[in-house]
């Protein structure tokens, strides 16, 4: 820790993802939409999930936790992104830079335990159904929200203890619209080549084992469906494709970046932009667009919130004025 005291940077320059001035406000109009579109989905999910009693499942349980990530993720960057747009100088301080690092390292590390503790949930429900609701009780659920926290906070400040030995005294140029880890720790004085190989060890430990446990659930749960019906094999690959997707979309970056022998490329930031923004937008689509139940429980949310009361349920003045 002491050696960020005698760092010279204090601040880090980000230059986004790109310079035309034009580009800059087509960005900021669609990025702005997508956030709110993100932020407004998610809370939907989360207030269907904890206000309708149907709902009250473990299945949904975990999926209103991973709504409340997916906020998290969008939002530790995103609104900072979206305001650099319209300025000049894009810049973040030393320890906003390092507050960003620990952040998404938390939310990212926390969503992939997430995401198979939601994979184990449908291998029990499919292949284990009449022991279901005995091994996915309340106390299975809450301890695999807790663990993917702490699975998630202990990988960030495993990071954090890796870059706190950095030395920052030269260039401050990240090019990147946040704080990303290998981008930053390129920008060391001193020789990182140690502390690259522990970051890119330690991500890479934590994304290819979660993906290779959802990989190998949502196989044993085809091949378990296979065995019963063609009909339920073809229900179950649709919904699971589904599914598939988010994850390739999600864990393909984080292992492209991290993973990868620790150098940058242009595309980097590109395919940051997946696991930042467009996943927190695709799992509300994904999740619950395609499930009748939680259509169903976000049409009462609606109608309850949306619709125009009725006469009856007017004040008297408004009554009175309507006639």
């Amino acid at each position: 820790m002491d050696k960020i005291n005698y760092s010279v940077v204090s601040e880090f320059v980000l230059l986004g993802l790109s310079s035309s001035q034009e580009l800059q406000y087509f960005f900021f109009v669609f990025f702005s939409a997508l956030y709110i579109a993100i932020v407004l989905g998610n809370l939907l999910i989360i207030m269907a999930v904890t206000s309708d009693s149907s709902l009250h499942s473990p299945m949904y349980f975990l999926l209103g936790n991973l709504s409340f990530f997916d906020i998290c993720q969008a939002s530790f960057a995103t609104p900072k992104m979206i305001a650099d747009f319209l300025s000049e100088h894009k810049t973040i301080s030393f320890s906003g830079c390092i507050a960003q690092i620990a952040l998404i390292h938390l939310f990212t590390g926390g969503e992939m335990v997430l995401l198979v503790s939601m994979a184990y949930d449908r291998y029990v429900a499919i292949c284990k159904p009449l022991h279901y609701m005995s091994i996915m009780n309340r106390s299975t659920c809450t301890a695999l929200v807790i663990i993917s926290w702490a699975v998630g906070l202990v990988h960030t400040l495993s990071q954090l203890s890796f870059t706190v030995t950095l030395v920052f005294c030269g260039p401050n140029e990240v090019d990147s619209f946040f704080c990303d880890l290998p981008r930053v720790a390129k920008l060391a004085c001193l020789d990182s080549y140690n502390t690259e190989i522990l970051i890119v060890v330690n991500s890479g430990i934590l994304s290819l084992s979660t993906f290779s446990l959802l990989v190998t659930s949502y196989a044993i749960v085809l091949v378990t469906v296979w065995f019963k019906s063609s009909a339920a094999m073809a229900k179950a690959f649709s919904t699971l494709a589904a599914h598939i997707m988010v994850v390739v979309l999600f864990f393909g970056p984080c292992i492209f970046i991290y993973v990868w022998p620790f150098t940058t490329y242009p595309v980097d930031k590109i395919l940051a932009i997946f696991y930042t923004v467009f996943t927190p937008i695709l799992n509300p689509i994904i999740y619950t667009l395609r499930n009748r139940d939680m259509k169903v429980a976000m049409g009462k949310i609606a109608a309850r919130y949306f619709r125009p009361p009725k006469i009856s349920e007017m004040p008297l003045v408004a009554r009175i004025s309507l006639h």
